[in-house]
């Protein structure tokens, strides 16, 4: 006998078996319900004394038998797009009548079922019947379409099938809309999550949104939830759940982003819960880093950090593992190497882990040789999207701009740049900084962050233009001190060509820093002056050249 669901205790193996034999039942495609399904369906729930619930599919098959309301149904596998039905219906009873229940219109909601059906049944027989079915995400409309009551026999001789595939299309054809208004950027919900941070929570939202546009997204909608604890199964509330996937169903979106860190078992309670991809801040970080992976060692750690990542997280994500889907989240390693057993993973971690090895160990031999040259290295480090790689493109005269996108640099850049009045000097760019940096980065790039040991100054870049630059200033000053770097730090409050004057100031001020333009080439005379100080004061001298050469800093 195929297996019951819901809450079945009590029942008579007799009973046991007429429900098992549900199974056998097929509905033509094209109808919602036949008159002997209905008329067996209301008997033996009369029979059980309970309502009893059927989840059958497209082509009519029988999915499902439970006893109890249509949430005592398992939910099935998904295998639509975001913006379609899941080919399935739920028909089952109610014996004291009323309609369709709050519980009945959000488990079609949140499955994205194609109908639901409640039959009311008196004296053994089916009465009303009471129709719901989704409708196309349009402003100001409910989420769903709930017929009048009507009798049980109404929709026998209903094209039902014809019905279902008009709202298919319509369906499509506004998904097809969506797309063309956004191009192929993934539409994604942003959920910050307030824990008594107060205004920086807001401030941490704008950085979620930032981050999920520099992997390609289209932030279609921001929340944010105040909880002073998270939910230990689907970290917001169910409630909360219930009104991001129904904008998410109006706004075509596909993936949920969260602000926090959320344990495997939320990230699978809530999938499970909405359909929809999840995803939470260090998976996104991980995804940018993969994205702007260009060379073999950043390549490596980016992989590096990704498995170690997701391996605890292998347990409890299920069918997740296997499938083969694209955009935000699946870069990197690919779907493909998640699919393999743990010791393979291990085996692969432990092969990066000496590869990466090796090339830490390559660039200490470079740093060497360049020490015995006693060519003084300055490097230059902040926030992310700073402006740290075009102040190292205006200080040297080379390279290309760089790009307004978080963690656009992942590999450290050394070139040979010109101080008047000093000489040569080698500056070093290297990997940005960020609030929370997920432990499993700040390992994998522990070669990158090496070159910082060996700087002879460090220029601390803030964006003058970012909300809560001092708060930027703070995260990557207690980074370094983590890292015991002792090298004399020189800020340069950069972007002050976009600044409001009176910010400018203030930094330059609080910081004790150098204002400059790094696009335009603004202030970076006075910054090579005071880099020539520092490193004097630090026991570098001037190369004895270099005071009859007069070339010009920009």
């Amino acid at each position: 006998m195929n297996k019951l669901y819901g809450n079945v205790q009590g029942l008579k193996p007799s009973l046991k078996k007429k429900l098992g034999n549900l199974y056998r039942r097929r509905v033509p495609a094209s109808r919602l319900y036949t008159a002997e399904l209905a008329r067996t369906l209301a008997q033996l729930s009369a029979e059980v004394g309970r309502p009893v619930s059927l989840l059958l599919a497209r082509n009519g098959q029988m999915r499902a038998v439970a006893v109890g309301d249509a949430a005592a149904l398992p939910v099935p596998e998904h295998a639509y797009l975001e913006s379609r039905l899941s080919g399935y219906r739920i028909v089952h009873t109610h014996l004291g009548g009323g309609g369709l229940s709050a519980p009945d219109l959000s488990t079609l909601f949140l499955h994205r079922y194609d109908s639901i059906v409640a039959l009311d049944v008196e004296e053994g027989r089916p009465v009303r019947a009471h129709l719901a079915h989704l409708v196309p995400p349009e402003a100001e409309e409910e989420d769903w379409r709930i017929y009048p009551a009507r009798p049980w026999d109404t929709y026998l001789q209903w094209d039902y099938g014809a019905a279902l595939t008009a709202l298919e299309e319509e369906l499509a054809r506004q998904a097809d809309l969506r797309e063309l208004e956004d191009g192929s950027g993934e539409r994604v919900i942003l959920v910050g999550i307030d824990e008594g941070q107060g205004p920086e929570a807001e401030l941490r939202l704008d950085e979620l949104a930032e981050l999920a546009r520099t992997a390609g997204g289209v932030v279609v909608h921001r929340e944010l939830v105040y909880r002073p604890t998270l939910d230990p199964r689907y970290a917001v509330g169910r409630g909360k759940l219930v009104e991001l996937t129904s904008v998410a169903y109006h706004e075509n979106a596909g993936t949920l982003i969260f602000g926090v860190d959320l344990t495997p078992a939320q990230a699978g309670a809530i999938e499970q819960a909405t359909q929809l991809k999840v995803l939470d801040r260090t998976q996104l970080i991980l995804d940018i880093f993969a994205r702007h992976a260009r060379t073999p060692q950043a390549e490596a750690q980016v992989e590096l950090a990704q498995l170690r990542y997701l391996l605890p997280r292998l347990v409890g994500k299920g069918k997740q593992l296997s499938r083969l889907g694209g955009g935000i989240g699946t870069r990197g390693p690919g779907e493909t190497k998640l699919e393999v057993d743990r010791r393979r993973i291990g085996e692969r971690i432990h092969r990066l882990t000496r590869a990466i090895e090796r090339i830490a160990k390559q660039r200490r031999e470079a740093r060497k040789s360049r020490g015995r040259n006693r060519v003084p290295v300055v490097a230059i480090v902040g926030y992310t999207n700073a402006g740290k790689t075009t102040l190292l493109r205006a200080l040297t005269r080379k390279g290309d701009a760089g790009e307004n996108k978080l963690f656009a640099t992942l590999r450290p850049l050394t070139r040979r740049g010109y101080l008047p009045g000093y000489g040569e000097v080698l500056f070093t760019d290297t990997v940005g900084f960020i609030r929370d940096m997920p432990p499993a980065l700040v390992t994998a790039f522990r070669a990158t962050l090496e070159e910082l040991y060996e700087a002879d100054l460090v220029l601390h870049v803030v964006d003058a233009t970012a909300d809560g630059a001092l708060e930027h200033h703070r995260v990557v000053e207690e980074r370094l001190a983590e890292m015991g770097l002792e090298a004399p730090r020189l800020v340069v409050v950069n972007k002050i060509d976009r600044a409001d004057p009176f910010d400018r100031m203030r930094l330059e001020e609080q910081l004790d820093g150098v204002a400059v333009s790094a696009l335009e080439g603004r202030g970076l005379e006075e910054l090579a002056s005071r880099i020539v100080r520092v490193l004097i004061g630090s026991g570098l001298p001037a190369q004895p050249w270099a005071q009859y050469d007069v070339r010009p800093m920009g």
